[in-house]
């Protein structure tokens, strides 16, 4: 049985956790970071150092043209981070990014010899992302199998728990703290506990704090 994986890794809370679930899981794990000129960039040296760190081989691949194609409040300092409003998603919303990045991750993989993609995407704390849905996963897996003849599985650990049950989880590895300061969800582009302003510190924020609770009355 093929049992290496390549994991789409951003240096942040849910992809380390991801990571952590991979070297659990299985044998060789292989982490992939995309850089598209993402405003918050010290993630890109949050991943590398945490790779580092764990002993993971590490590849960074250059997204560029994501950035010219898909402005936003990720990639251009003038437009403001907001939440999204009605059917609206936030402005911080990628346009094709987890398409994009699981395709070249599969194409990593087959190359490397890997039949296993790990995503951190979650549809219960999704922000409105139509990219994060699981229906959309499923049937980009069935289409990466079919463009390249090769039977991928895509893994989503965290597709359906909310941030407290993804602090949980953390916590399950023996690695909460490790998260906590060493990971960075901030689109202020702060380590650790960020900023606690913007709506993914919120949401992080908000998640621990719930988890902490549960577990102080367990």
């Amino acid at each position: 049985m093929n049992k290496k994986a390549v994991v789409v890794f951003s240096g942040g809370q849910d992809s380390t956790t991801c990571l952590f679930w991979a070297l659990k899981k299985f044998d060789e794990v292989i982490a992939v970071t995309f850089n598209y000129n993402q405003r918050h960039s010290l993630e890109i040296e949050c991943a590398k150092n945490i790779a580092k760190e764990l002993g993971v081989e590490h590849h960074i691949l250059d997204m560029d043209l994501l950035n010219q194609l898909a402005p936003n409040a990720l990639t251009r300092n003038n437009i403001e981070i907001k939440e999204g409003e009605g059917k609206e998603p936030p402005s911080t919303f990628v346009e094709g990014r987890n398409m994009l990045f699981l395709t070249f991750a599969a194409v990593l993989a087959k190359v490397k010899g890997a039949k296993h993609i790990v995503t951190g995407v979650c549809e219960t704390d999704f922000s409105g992302y139509p990219d994060c849905r699981d229906v959309f996963i499923k049937s980009l897996n069935v289409t990466l199998n079919l463009a390249m003849d090769y039977d991928f599985v895509v893994h989503t650990p965290l597709m359906w728990i909310d941030k407290a049950q993804t602090w949980e989880l953390a916590d399950s590895f023996g690695k909460l703290d490790y998260i906590r300061e060493k990971t960075l969800t901030c689109y202020n582009g702060i380590i650790g506990n960020g900023c606690g302003e913007c709506p993914a510190c919120k949401l992080r924020r908000n998640g621990l704090e719930k988890y902490l609770k549960i577990k102080d009355n367990k």
